[in-house]
């Protein structure tokens, strides 16, 4: 059996959690669960992809968790005919007044920043697209034959709007795949839209504060690494992943039927470590399945691909997502003993 998380590791990060979350709120109302969602990317030293319509306070909500963090915060608004040398950088040609000798300088670009916002990331051309993306894998980019590390930690969130597809460039399936979580932005509640209502149209809200350096960051991320995760919450995340993919044996035949597509093993990788996150993020120094159930939709919702049929008749990744966590054991002995998943683990 592994051990428990360090104590201290287990306070730190349930502390910085409630430390956030009371300076967003100073400012954002509601999103509780795209917060954690955000937070649990962060520590898991990963990056979202947030899906909603303008006027949710995406942008809001990303600069201010930014500025509770004391990290450095750049948005970049994409557009048609943004360039990859528009986000990363360029060489300029200087003249040396002394020597009279020219050299190049890298300038900097809008990715060199700790949290980059990606307004908008499927209105710009796929070369820009995966300008952005092989930064967010590599955690560098090339300039010539020159590498520039990008700085830590580094944290992207592109935003896509879902209700515009005229003159935009959806990201591919194997693009998505970078990143950790696929977050729905969703309309407030009516109270919450009445305190919007309220509270936007007042007097300025109280700044919010730094409560979390750089630093600080970078070595609770490595604390989420070091957490101990029993093989029973490794099946089962297995379990789960290994069922989206239809035609397999042991697979449901509703998958076979609506999935073209299924999950590939990041998906498992990020079950695993946000789990992690999840877990300490609420002052536990155990993984639970309900931390790995929680996040199944927002990690697998990118990675699986709904036949048309099947999407004609309403069948969303989210609804095929949880009828798999519905039809799966929790149980350890319950999970090891089940014929089908006997197939699907020997598989």
């Amino acid at each position: 059996m592994p051990h428990a998380a360090d104590a201290s590791a287990v306070d730190r990060l349930h502390e910085a959690h409630e430390r956030i979350l009371d300076q967003l709120s100073r400012v954002i109302v509601g999103q509780q669960a795209v917060i954690e969602e955000l937070l649990i990317s962060l520590f898991s030293r990963s990056h979202c992809l947030l899906e909603g319509v303008p006027g949710l306070a995406k942008t809001l909500l990303v600069s201010t968790l930014a500025r509770s963090l004391d990290l450095s915060f750049s948005r970049i608004q994409f557009t048609p005919d943004l360039m990859p040398a528009d986000i990363i950088g360029t060489d300029v040609l200087e003249e040396d007044r002394a020597t009279g000798q020219r050299q190049t300088r890298f300038l900097e670009g809008p990715l060199f920043a700790n949290v980059v916002l990606a307004d908008e990331i499927n209105r710009t051309p796929p070369k820009t697209q995966a300008a952005l993306l092989e930064a967010m894998q590599e955690r560098q980019v090339s300039v010539g034959r020159t590498r520039h590390a990008l700085v830590d930690p580094f944290f992207v969130l592109a935003t896509q709007n879902p209700i515009e597809q005229e003159g935009t460039y959806p990201l591919p399936e194997a693009q998505q795949d970078r990143f950790m979580f696929k977050v729905f932005v969703r309309y407030p509640s009516f109270a919450e839209e009445f305190e919007i209502a309220r509270r936007t149209t007042g007097l300025p809200a109280e700044e919010t504060r730094p409560v979390l350096s750089a630093a600080d960051i970078i070595a609770l991320q490595r604390s989420v690494r070091e957490v101990p995760v029993s093989d029973h919450v490794v099946r089962y995340a297995l379990a789960l992943v290994r069922q989206t993919r239809g035609g397999e044996p042991g697979v449901p035949d509703f998958v076979s039927d609506q999935l073209v597509w299924g999950a590939g093993p990041r998906a498992v990788q990020f079950l695993v470590v946000g789990a992690k996150a999840r877990a300490l993020l609420h002052g536990r120094s155990h993984v639970g399945i309900e931390d790995v159930r929680t996040l199944a939709a927002p990690v697998l919702r990118h990675r699986i691909v709904v036949g048309f049929a099947a999407e004609s008749e309403g069948v969303t990744p989210d609804r095929v997502i949880q009828r798999i966590i519905e039809t799966t054991p929790e149980r350890e002995d319950e999970l090891t003993r089940d014929p089908r998943f006997q197939t699907i683990f020997a598989s």
